[in-house]
């Protein structure tokens, strides 16, 4: 073997130029069909992100416009009960003023048909409280004073445990649980 012949054995065959061009040419044709599926794949998440964007969006508005509503609603109804509030009470008292009214209306009245007029007019009030949830705090002589129901005007000796209620000055209320006007009595002292 001569050594041209040998030189071009060893050294690779150069494709020629328009060969190169065909397959870069195809490469690129390849690639490129290859992205385009790529492309309009994420075109078409792109476009349902922001379609469920828009949904959760105008679920987002809607939801805030409910809760809006729905505090307004609920100023309104606590506007109208702080309003009317005292009108079950007020309709209550209205026959006790009625007969208080009534008793003074007789000018020729007895003495004892005021007292019975009254004993009518009290039982009328009583009821009324009743109703509305107002009770009275009446303690007996004897009964362990209670500083969250009872007011204590004075300490005084007794024959009777200390801390115990000895005599009742005025009654007291509670409304709902809560002591409108405490007890006022004296309380034994201690010994």
């Amino acid at each position: 073997m001569t050594e041209a012949q040998n030189t071009q054995s060893n050294q690779p065959l150069e494709p020629n130029g328009a060969e190169a061009s065909a397959r870069d040419g195809q490469g690129e044709a390849q690639a490129q069909t290859q992205q385009e599926p790529q492309q309009a794949g994420l075109e078409q998440r792109v476009a349902e992100l922001e379609a469920k964007l828009a949904e959760m969006s105008d679920a987002y508005l809607r939801a805030k416009a409910e809760v809006e509503n729905t505090r307004r609603r609920a100023e309104e109804e606590m506007a109208k009960v702080r309003k009317f509030a005292v009108e079950s009470f007020a309709e209550s008292l209205l026959p006790v003023k009625d007969s208080l009214e009534a008793a003074l209306a007789i000018e020729t009245a007895t003495t004892e048909q005021m007292r019975e007029g009254v004993h009518v007019t009290l039982r009328q009030l009583t009821q009324a409280l009743e109703r509305n949830k107002v009770v009275e705090i009446s303690p007996a002589a004897g009964a362990k004073f209670d500083p969250h129901q009872h007011q204590a005007i004075s300490v005084v000796p007794a024959e009777q445990e200390p801390n115990t209620i000895v005599a009742l000055l005025q009654k007291g209320y509670l409304i709902a649980d809560r002591v409108l006007r405490p007890a006022l009595v004296t309380v034994a002292a201690a010994k």
